[in-house]
């Protein structure tokens, strides 16, 4: 059985924009409206579904895998924006990126996040 991963829905306090700022980080097209989301394309035909569910919900983690060009892209643009970013998930290690498993990581937030504080 082939079981291939399609998509989900990120909740938002704005999705627009989330969906914005998730898409300037990662220099992808613009998120597209269907219903009562705004869509954005990723590879492998996954979709990350920007929803406003109206209620307080906990911080969502999301990991991707990008290639060593673009993680300078979007590290680039990390810290032209002057974002908080850790290299650990518990933000023990600000303003770094880490080495694990074999390439480069790094944690950051999105901008208009207010509910988890560091």
């Amino acid at each position: 059985m082939t079981t291939l991963f399609n998509h989900t829905i990120v909740a938002a306090r704005d999705k627009q924009e989330s969906a914005s700022f998730f898409t300037e980080m990662f220099d992808l097209p613009p998120a597209e409206p269907g219903g009562p989301f705004l869509t954005v394309y990723l590879d492998a035909g996954v979709t990350l579904l920007f929803a406003e569910p109206g209620i307080e919900f906990p911080p969502q983690h999301y990991a991707f895998l990008v290639s060593e060009e673009d993680f300078d892209g979007i590290y680039a643009r990390i810290q032209e924006a002057g974002l908080d970013h850790w290299a650990d998930p518990h933000g023990k290690l600000p303003q770094q990126y880490n080495t694990n498993h074999g390439s480069r990581g790094v944690y950051f937030l999105d901008r208009r996040a207010t509910i988890w504080k560091r």
